[in-house]
């Protein structure tokens, strides 16, 4: 499934600096966090960069936000986790990682290694008391710049709810995890809400510093020749190009209702989906699923940027924030 051409845009034997070199036209800023550029791996799609570091030099990229990280190791969701769309896949890896203690002592600190800016830290918790123990150690570690809370997990103290669909939860492990930490919050939103708006609002008057969205959309796939469903989950989340107008829209509707910034994800896979993005309100943007198919797709967006924006007349990328909405 993994491209493995040569890459577009860029000689894989130029000097790392070279390709890491940044553009001053690209810089962007989130809640205090500058950026070189908005293009940020999505967490789940990245892990934690070493596959990717052995094919170009990782400090090319904005940020990157980690893996999806737990209070305790998770080993994810049963067999089968993915399967295939028209326009994009559907997974149900069930938030797979390592945990909390082995993130923190092991994989941050060998990322900072090959990647030397910011990062940003996705939590996830089925509590309100994990979030906040899963940030308090996040604020204590160093090269996280940003941390990204993930509210779409089931809450088990709350009958199987999760925190993302409901407005009063999901400020209230906003506001928990505020308080434990000085760095950013991004509240990432799932889109699986009848009024994404709404939960947007409830975050930003719980403290955010920024939000995140869109989650992944809840589908499922059936096997004709069984008549049962394809994911040994049942449900998983699509993502790829087929949810980008989705995403684009629900940017749109949160960036004119918040005060906040707000990094922008869901499809985006080629520079013209960048602008286009940034256009509806983002301020950022966050690259997934186009990771599994195209290893490159990230390094290769920050490299043909440039072009795109003296082709559409654009200075800097922070003039064309919003612009949709103006």
């Amino acid at each position: 499934m993994v491209d493995n051409k040569q890459p577009r845009c860029c000689d894989m034997n130029k000097p790392a600096d070279t390709q890491a070199a940044p553009n001053g036209r690209l810089k962007v800023n989130l809640a205090g966090i500058d950026l070189d550029n908005p293009i940020i791996p999505a967490s789940g799609t990245f892990g934690f960069g070493e596959e990717f570091a052995e094919l170009y030099d990782l400090d090319i990229l904005g940020s990157i936000s980690i893996k999806g990280t737990t209070l305790e190791p998770r080993f994810g969701n049963p067999q089968y986790r993915i399967a295939d769309c028209k326009a994009g896949m559907l997974n149900s890896v069930g938030l797979q990682n390592p945990g909390l203690e082995k993130v923190v002592s092991e994989e941050i600190p060998n990322l900072a290694k090959i990647f030397h800016k910011p990062i940003v830290a996705n939590i996830s918790g089925f509590s309100i008391d994990e979030f906040v123990k899963c940030a308090e150690a996040m604020e204590a570690t160093d090269p996280v710049g940003i941390i990204e809370v993930n509210i779409s997990c089931p809450n088990v103290h709350a009958g199987g709810m999760t925190f993302g669909v409901d407005p009063n939860l999901a400020a209230e492990v906003t506001s928990a995890v505020k308080k434990v930490t000085t760095k950013p919050v991004f509240v990432k939103l799932s889109p699986n809400v009848t009024d994404i708006t709404e939960i947007a609002k409830a975050c930003e008057d719980a403290g955010a510093d920024g939000l995140s969205l869109i989650n992944t959309i809840l589908g499922m796939r059936i096997d004709i020749k069984t008549g049962k469903p394809v994911l040994g989950n049942i449900m998983g989340g699509y993502s790829g190009p087929g949810i980008f107008p989705v995403a684009l829209r629900m940017v749109y509707q949160v960036a004119n209702a918040v005060k906040i910034p707000v990094i922008g994800m869901g499809g985006i896979s080629s520079p013209e989906d960048v602008i286009e993005m940034m256009m509806a309100g983002a301020t950022a943007v966050q690259i997934g699923a186009a990771n599994l198919v195209n290893p490159f797709i990230c390094r290769d967006l920050v490299m043909e940027l440039p072009a795109l924006m003296d082709k559409l007349g654009i200075k800097a990328l922070t003039d064309i924030i919003g612009i949709a909405s103006a």
